[in-house]
């Protein structure tokens, strides 16, 4: 038989008998083929007539199942005519793949490492793992698109900055925004294996303002756009901030690249921020400063300035502007000229009129004037030799129920001629509150202390008071240039009785008895009802034994 079990024809069995018959002599063959099969010849169309066609199981290839004598012809045939198409295609890729193996030693080669995404941080280096194993004699090939970079240890790429480390590893220095891409690792074959590795380059944010400037200018009340522009990878947010905010941190005014300020305030004149962040490196910041143009506005810490002869007076009034101001002062509507007494000066935006060894035309109504090309402002001062407003020091809460110690101080240069209290007591409870009428204290002041020629303290005792009540008091003193005006109203509160703290305390403590006679009087009565429960379950089981007896 020259068929093997499921049906195909070994060829190497084939070769072998071709080769035996044609080791065999001529007459040898002759002799042996007229002493085979009743001494006559097969011809090969005998041997092709004795092919029994055997169908291969799912197949579609055919083979047949043969007899074969020893004649050289009829095995020739056999093998040339019968060997299936297929089998043989399926037997020279073998031998193909044979060839390959046998240049590789018969191994296969295959990656170690794995395609990876990378992502670098620009002017970093990379490196792009690319482990071979059973390479042998193949070629390992780098390329990026359709460009190779490297040919086993060759560098066919001219930039300086690609190389090959430790075996077939490229290294990537300097990188550069246009590095990112797909880099392939490829084994050079009939058949190609590849392995690519994806770059993202990283940028950190750069920013920058429009106009590039960075100066911006608007009227008050209009409106101004503030713009800057981020690059990067990944793209950076944007957020607007202003310095010098009174916070440590200083907080988002805005995010996005655009800033919009309507109905602008000359408080918000200044330099603002935009800042970008992608999260790589660190954020980066520019500067745009607001310029807001606005008339005058003059503030003043005390529009009442109180003073005496041969004393010294200062007027300060807080001018913001823009454009820059001009500043003059005028007394009772007249300019004032700079005297040997009277010195004006500026720091910043304070301006100060001092008047030194003040006599009594220099009493008075002043006023401060700005002017710049916007528009005009004037804030009004008083220059007064009269006291100052009194001011009270003592404690709100008296220690008595019936009176208060009243105590308050005034300034004035002058000694003080008279001094008028007012007090009254309020009625309230939790709906309302009704004041009563004033009633009127005039006092005559003591003599000043020589060490405190300015400042004059005063107490005075009210008496009559009712307990637990609230009061309201006012001060007015009077020296030699008139009264000052009326103080502040000051409210104080008296104590309560204590035969009415003692009277609460035995209303808690009649309460409590009661309470806790009532409890007692519970606790009794359950006792009661716990009795008489028992009872009635001890008399319905003696009526159940009696029953149990007389049946």
């Amino acid at each position: 038989m020259c068929v093997t079990s499921n049906g195909s024809i070994l060829y190497e069995a084939a070769i072998n008998e071709i080769d035996t018959i044609k080791s065999t002599p001529t007459n040898n063959r002759s002799s042996s083929s007229s002493s085979g099969d009743s001494g006559s010849q097969m011809t090969p169309i005998d041997c092709f007539s004795r092919l029994v066609p055997v169908r291969r199981s799912g197949g579609r290839y055919r083979s047949f199942d043969c007899v074969l004598p020893s004649l050289a012809s009829c095995l020739l045939l056999f093998v040339v005519l019968l060997v299936p198409t297929t089998d043989a295609a399926i037997s020279n890729r073998g031998s193909s793949s044979k060839s390959i193996s046998s240049s590789n030693n018969g191994l296969v080669p295959r990656f170690i490492s794995r395609g990876h995404t990378y992502r670098a941080v620009v002017g970093d280096t990379l490196v792009l793992p690319c482990e071979v194993e059973n390479l042998g004699t193949l070629v390992l090939l780098w390329r990026r698109g359709t460009n190779v970079l490297t040919a086993s240890q060759l560098m066919v790429t001219r930039d300086e900055r690609i190389r090959l480390v430790k075996g077939y590893n490229l290294e990537i220095s300097e990188l550069e925004p246009q590095d990112a891409g797909d880099y392939v690792c490829q084994i050079s074959d009939k058949i190609n294996k590849d392995q690519v590795h994806t770059v993202e380059i990283l940028v950190p944010p750069s920013v920058r303002v429009i106009p590039p400037s960075g100066q911006l200018t608007a009227r008050k009340g209009g409106v101004v756009t503030l713009e800057c522009k981020a690059s990067g990878n990944p793209v950076p947010s944007i957020y607007w901030t202003k310095r010098g905010s009174p916070a440590k941190v200083a907080n988002k005014i805005g995010e996005g690249p655009i800033l919009t300020l309507e109905r602008v305030e000359r408080q918000q004149a200044g330099v603002y921020q935009c800042t970008a962040d992608n999260n790589v490196g660190d954020p980066v910041t520019v500067d745009m400063r607001l310029d807001v143009l606005y008339p005058p506005d003059i503030s003043v810490d005390k529009s009442w300035i109180h003073s005496g002869e041969g004393f010294e007076a200062q007027l300060e009034c807080i001018v913001h502007a823009d454009p820059q101001p001009s500043v003059s002062w005028y007394q009772n509507s007249f300019p004032i000229q700079p005297t040997d007494r009277r010195t004006m000066s500026s720091r910043g935006n304070r301006h100060t009129l001092s008047i030194r060894h003040v006599q009594q035309e220099d009493f008075g109504n002043y006023s401060c004037v700005a002017d710049n090309t916007l528009g005009r402002s004037k804030k009004y001062m008083e220059v007064s030799g009269r006291p100052g407003p009194a001011e009270f020091v003592s404690p709100p809460w008296s220690r008595s129920p019936d009176s208060y110690n009243l105590t308050w101080k005034v300034e004035s240069y002058p000694p003080l001629l008279e001094v008028r209290l007012l007090y009254r007591k309020l009625m309230m409870n939790e709906t309302f509150q009704q004041p009563g009428r004033w009633h009127d204290v005039i006092l005559t002041p003591s003599a000043r202390p020589i060490t405190e020629p300015l400042t004059h303290v005063m107490a005075f005792t009210l008496r009559g008071l009712l307990p637990s009540s609230v009061y309201e008091a006012i001060v007015q003193a009077k020296n030699r240039y008139g009264w000052n005006e009326v103080s502040d109203i000051f409210q104080f509160y008296t104590q309560r009785i204590s035969s009415d703290v003692h009277s609460e305390e035995m209303q808690v403590a009649s309460s409590t008895s009661r309470s806790g006679a009532t409890t007692l009087h519970l606790e009794r009565q359950q006792s009661k009802s716990l009795c008489l429960v028992f009872a009635i379950i001890c008399w319905l089981l003696g009526a159940h034994c009696r029953l149990q007896r007389n049946p």
